[in-house]
């Protein structure tokens, strides 16, 4: 097998699974279809083009920095100003870091990172208004999705690497499983369709387990001489 993978960073995020109405939440990972969405953009498929080879990839998510949840209140108006729409909130996840591994056929996942390099249509973390910043593919991978992600680096930002003192990370791991798999949950985020008149999703098994890995900004505290307790006593005089 072979994963190709994937860096999600950026000011904002949001990764809807149960929006409803003026309420658009956003999940703390990456949801499968978000991540379906954002390849088929790169292929220059529109909504309404079959999505059938890529929603049997595999996917994988590791938290490299989980951000904090944002709450953005809108209000809107027609333009002539006599109507007024919906008050809605929305939600983000601001200054978070994902690493996304996706578990396929190398010759689909091959042509999937071409695309990536060179986009057909703008590509966003979740929603229209969450660009990606930063390299965004990071090659292909001998292995699952699961391997690939428990031997890929810590990719936080610069400044949490840099600020962490400790010699390894303990992570959050959530990747797709059977359904039958030990602890699995259940999620409804597997695309279907995203044609907007008949837009729809399954169910998916996952599974969420810590992983450790290095810490690459960790140096070895230097040597210091071993005490003397005499040294505490006060000159005689």
């Amino acid at each position: 097998m072979t994963a190709l993978l994937l860096r999600f960073a950026g000011p904002l995020q949001s990764w809807g699974t149960a929006s409803r109405f003026s309420r658009r939440e956003t999940g703390r990972v990456p949801s499968k279809s978000g991540v379906i969405g954002l390849l088929a953009a790169a292929d220059g498929r529109r909504r309404v083009d079959s999505i059938a080879d890529l929603v049997d990839l595999r996917v994988g998510v590791r938290v490299e920095q989980p951000g904090r949840i944002e709450r953005d209140f809108q209000t809107a108006r027609s333009r002539d100003g006599s109507e007024s729409m919906p008050l809605s909130y929305r939600f983000y996840l601001s200054d978070a870091v994902f690493l996304v591994a996706v578990e396929g056929e190398e010759s689909l996942l091959t042509g999937l990172r071409d695309a990536l390099r060179r986009p057909a249509f703008p590509l966003a973390l979740g929603r229209r208004s969450c660009p990606p910043v930063g390299k965004l593919e990071h090659g292909l991978h001998p292995g699952t999705a699961e391997q690939v992600l428990t031997e890929a680096p810590w990719m936080a930002s610069k400044r949490t690497v840099a600020g962490t003192r400790t010699r390894s990370v303990t992570l959050d791991l959530v990747v797709d499983c059977a359904p039958d798999a030990v602890g699995a949950d259940l999620v409804r985020d597997q695309p279907v369709t995203f044609d907007p008149a008949n837009r729809s999703y399954a169910w998916r098994s996952v599974v969420r387990r810590p992983v450790t890995v290095p810490n690459p900004s960790w140096t070895t505290p230097p040597a210091q001489a071993a005490h003397d307790p005499m040294d505490l006593l006060e000159p005689q005089r």
